[in-house]
Formats: structure tokens, sequence, C-alpha cells
């Protein structure tokens, strides 16, 4: 049977006006709430630059020259990150995909965490917390110690203890040095210089297997490089996706993580220690050569 006009003109209750009223009193408007507070932030970076500029001398160098490349040559220090994982794997991985993937699963996030409670808070979950700081600890640390590694300080400490001193340049009488049967273990680069890898294995000709001029394009002339193609591309790979599935694994294993958007919460805080770290790095431990020595601009005064 239809509901009559005047039922239907009945008011709301009063719990239905309640939760209505609190309802717009949560609200946050855009004028004032947002506008307000974006105008203050503006008014005290800019007081902040104004006095920047005012106390602090900028550093100039000399005239730029095109005939010459400044040493070291960095790029802007928003892409000094970039710039780091250059130097440890394949130009096209570090420069193109790798931050391609990363914008991808940033966007994913929201996907994969689909859960409404506790939506647009800060660490929600009740292991967020924690997870926060092992995530930012374990980011920050395994970064260092794979640059370490790529950069072979792990060598220059074993013949720091072997020896007692540090500078390996000095081949005193009773120097120890690093066993050089294990010169493969030095970085990535050993892997592929110091490994008496088989002739074939540089030269594995892919226009035998990929028949493009069957398809009406010009046939490939490519030679696939396995020493460099492991070192450049399969191991970093493999690296930056086993390591964070690893993290997370064990933090599961240990009850730490439990949902998924503690998982979210682990790999985006590392995710966020390793950019940090590597323009940390890039910027002020890259000298001439992009050696891993401590740098500044200041030091061309």
């Amino acid at each position: 049977m239809a509901a009559t006009p005047q039922a239907q003109a009945q008011p709301a209750s009063a719990a239905v006006r309640a939760r209505q009223r609190r309802a717009r009193e949560e609200e946050l408007l855009v004028w004032p709430d947002l506008v307000f507070i974006e105008f203050i932030s503006a008014v005290l970076f800019t007081v902040l630059i104004v006095t920047l500029a005012v106390l602090v001398d900028s550093v100039l160098l000399d005239r730029a020259n095109a005939a010459v490349t400044p040493n070291p040559s960095k790029a802007p220090w928003y892409f000094l990150n970039l710039q780091e994982l250059l130097l440890h794997m394949h130009p096209a991985l570090a420069g193109v995909v790798v931050p391609t993937i990363a914008l991808i699963a940033l966007g994913a996030i929201p996907y994969f965490d689909n859960n409404a409670n506790g939506q647009g808070e800060w660490l929600s979950t009740p292991n967020a917390w924690p997870l926060t700081w092992v995530g930012t600890a374990v980011g920050s640390i395994g970064t260092l110690l794979l640059i370490f590694y790529d950069e072979s300080k792990h060598v220059q400490l074993y013949e720091w203890i072997a020896n007692g001193k540090l500078n390996a340049d000095q081949q005193a009488e009773g120097f120890r040095a690093w066993p050089s049967q294990l010169d493969f273990l030095r970085g990535l680069r050993g892997i592929q210089n110091e490994i008496a890898w088989p002739e074939w294995t540089l030269h594995v000709p892919l226009g035998d297997v990929l028949r493009t001029d069957l398809l009406g394009f010009p046939a490939i002339e490519l030679d696939w490089n396995i020493p460099a193609f492991l070192v450049e591309q399969f191991i970093p790979v493999n690296t930056m996706v086993g390591l964070p599935l690893l993290l997370s694994f064990v933090a599961h294993r240990m009850g730490l993580a439990r949902t998924k958007r503690d998982h979210m919460i682990l790999q985006f805080s590392g995710f966020i220690a390793v950019y940090v770290t590597l323009t940390i790095v890039g910027t002020f431990f890259r000298g001439q050569g992009l050696t891993l020595i401590p740098y500044t601009i200041f030091s061309h005064e």
C-alpha cells in the first residue's frame, strides 16, 4: 500500500536531525579553512626564503663554458636519487623503468588498500608507528649497505681490519690485501669483470631469435651480453622487488603486519627512506668522478 502524502511530508526525527548537524559540523570548507591555512603557509615560506637570501651568500662558480663539463656533473637535487641509481644499474632501467613503475605502484596503493575504515587518517592501525620505524630503518640502512657493497667499501674494511690501517695504497711489508680469488665479490662490476665467463656468453645474437624481418620490419642486429645483463638488470630488479617482499613476509610472520594497510605503511615508509637516502648520498657524498667521498659545492671557494 502506497504511503499517503501526509505521511511523506512528516518531518525528520530528532535523531536524524542531530546526525545531519554533526555531519555538517565535521565538514571543512575551502574558505576559510583551507585557503586561510594555505595563505599563512605561503607568507611564512616567503619570509623564510627572503631571510635566507639576505643572510646566506650564494655560491657563484666560474662562467659556464659549454666546451668544459664540470666534475662532478650533477643533476638538479630532485633528480640526484635517479642519478645515484644510474651508477648501479642499466641507464634505461634506472632512468625510465624504475621511476615509471614506482609512480604506478604509488597510484595503486588505494586500490590495494580498499578498506574504508580509517580512511584519511595518518597511521590508523595499531602497529602503524612500529611499522613506520621498521620501514624507515630497513630502507635507509639497507640502501646504504647496498651502496657500500657496490663501491667495494667492504674490501677497504677487510684490509683495515687485517692491517690496522685504512690506506690500501701503502703496500708495506706484510700488507694483507683482499683475496684475489674473491675479487668477484668486490661489487656488481666484479661479477661481470672478474669471472672468466665463456666467450659465447658475451655475444649471444638475438637477431637469430627475434626474426623481425619475417614481419616486414628491419632485421635486429643485437648481441646479448649475459654478464652485463645479470649485473645491470637481473640482479638490481630482483633486489628491488625481492627485498620489499622479504620485508613484508618477515613482518607478517612476526605478527607486526596483519592487514593490507599495515603492509602499505611498511612499504611506503621504506620507499620514502630509500628516496631520501639516495638523494642525500647523491648530493653530499659524490665527489669528482662521482666517487663516494664527502662533497660540497662550498669546497670550490
